[in-house]
């Protein structure tokens, strides 16, 4: 299935969040998946992404950045859970560099997976350019992941 870059979804929660300078990308992909279940799918990182999540806690933990995000009954991985619609979740966290927020969207036949980040410094601009290049892979392949569980495929 392929995974298409494309706009937040017009419903979204999300679009509360943007302002003038932040950072928003949206991919989607063909599945009539439920939110709750897509994003659960999403945040179950693969090896690879569970070791680049290692690496960047090596690096950033002299910074005081957050490594498991904070303390919340409702979580998706390590992201808090601000928002459950049920066509709609938004997780994510307020941390000294930057605010983040992932949404996972299910409507009409796609899932959407939205990132919005509003950097506070030069830090976080830094930060987010540094990502980008993995942030594209983990996305891209958490997609193609819930694409395959949508049709009864095993996800990698």
């Amino acid at each position: 299935m392929p995974v298409t870059l494309t706009s937040l979804p017009e419903q979204s929660a999300l679009h509360t969040y943007v302002g003038e300078g932040d950072f928003l990308d949206c991919y989607s992909v063909p599945s009539n998946m439920p939110a709750r279940p897509a994003a659960a799918i999403i945040t179950a990182f693969p090896g690879w992404a569970r070791a680049l999540l290692q690496v960047r806690r090596l690096i950033t933990a002299p910074f005081g950045l957050s490594q498991d995000g904070p303390e919340a009954e409702d979580k998706l991985g390590p992201f808090p859970v601000e928002l459950d619609t049920g066509d709609e979740v938004i997780a994510g966290f307020d941390d000294k560099h930057l605010n983040f927020r992932v949404s996972v969207c299910s409507q009409g036949g796609r899932v959407s997976l939205a990132t919005w980040v509003h950097p506070h410094n030069t830090g976080g601009r830094l930060y987010l350019a540094t990502i980008m290049p993995f942030h594209i892979l983990v996305v891209r392949n958490a997609l193609a992941r819930v694409a395959r569980a949508d049709l009864g495929a095993t996800p990698a």
